[in-house]
Parts: structure tokens; C-alpha cells; sequence
């Protein structure tokens, strides 16, 4: 009975854990989304008047 008593507390430990790292994600997207939202293009800016450069290296 006692180790019974251990995994339900477990148990409900991770399950918390994971509650509160999926509500963490949800404010992260939310943060990003509102971040994107207020910018006027949502694709970036690009340079346009320097073509003459080669591609960064990675």
C-alpha cells in the first residue's frame, strides 16, 4: 500500500510538471504571436541594394 501511496504522488507530480511546462509553450507562442503581429511585415526585411556580397557562411 505504501509504494501504492508513492507512484500516485509521483504520478501527480508529473503530471503538474507537465501542466506547467505546456501553459509555459502556450506563453511563449503567445509572446512570439503578438511580437509578429505588431510588425508590418510579417516576413522580414530583405536587402536590396547589396547584391554584390556572397551568402554568409553557416
Amino acid at each position: 500500500m505504501y509504494e501504492y501511496e508513492i507512484y500516485r504522488s509521483t504520478s501527480a507530480e508529473l503530471i503538474r510538471r507537465a501542466d506547467a511546462e505546456r501553459e509555459i509553450g502556450r506563453a511563449r507562442r503567445a509572446r512570439r504571436a503578438a511580437r509578429r503581429s505588431g510588425r508590418q511585415d510579417p516576413e522580414g526585411k530583405v536587402r536590396q541594394g547589396d547584391r554584390s556580397r556572397f551568402a554568409p557562411a553557416a
